[in-house]
């Protein structure tokens, strides 16, 4: 599936529906797993929809026993720096991004 061909809603959509597939695959109703995570039914039916929370999300895939599918999602090598990238930094550790730099153009004059 090529994500960045699909739209946000799109990829969301797929999410939901794939999170529907497991918890059919695990045999449970969408009412006992909204009770067991402390969310109401149309709060699970509308994760399954693809709109929800990340917090419910982390909720549900708890319950189903699917945590790990969480560090696909983000792996732990985009949270912890390269040696070499430490070295630069003199040990610091990046907090905040500096954005794109860039030379300001210059204001061009027009002579109509």
């Amino acid at each position: 599936m090529d994500l960045y061909a699909m739209t946000d809603f799109a990829i969301a959509e797929e999410m939901g529906g794939r999170l529907r597939a497991l918890r059919l695959r695990k045999n449970r109703r969408q009412a006992d797993l909204a009770n067991m995570t402390g969310i109401s039914r149309v709060t699970m039916e509308r994760l399954e929809r693809g709109d929800g929370k990340i917090s419910t999300l982390i909720a549900v895939l708890r319950e189903l026993g699917q945590l790990e599918g969480l560090n696909a999602f983000v792996p732990d090598s985009f949270t912890i720096p390269s040696p070499l990238d430490l070295a630069r930094r003199h040990g610091r550790i990046r907090k905040r991004a500096t954005g794109k730099r860039t030379q300001p153009v210059p204001d061009m004059e027009v002579d109509w």
